[in-house]
């Protein structure tokens, strides 16, 4: 399992990850270290752990809209997938309505031609 060292807030990690995941990895810490970085920006020196605290309930808000969102999305996919199942049906039904039409059209033009070559 491949390991790599993510810097946090100063701090030295040596981190296991799956193989293949260490860019991922180093882009989540990198992003978690900027947001700490632009907290201590904002509110000064009030502690490491609180920064930390911070971040990461910004980071489970954040999470938590990016979910909602999704549920949302998922909902109206979900409403969207039923009215095109509604409409392909209708369509189905429209299509076979206007075969028979034109079936019966067909019949009826056929009919007229041979009334008038008999008459």
């Amino acid at each position: 399992m491949p390991q790599i060292n993510v810097t946090i807030d100063g701090k030295n990690y040596r981190m296991a990850c799956a193989e293949g995941e260490e860019p991922h990895l180093t882009a989540l810490a990198t992003e978690l270290d900027g947001r700490i970085t632009g907290l201590r920006a904002s509110f000064g020196e009030i502690g490491d752990m609180r920064l930390h605290v911070m971040a990461a309930l910004l980071q489970a808000d954040e999470l938590d809209e990016t979910r909602r969102r999704l549920a949302a999305l998922e909902a109206e996919t979900t409403g969207l997938r039923a009215q095109v199942e509604t409409a392909d049906a209708t369509r189905a039904a429209e299509e076979t309505r206007i075969a028979a039409g034109l079936g019966r059209c067909a019949e009826r033009i056929e009919h007229l031609a041979k009334t008038l070559s008999a008459g």
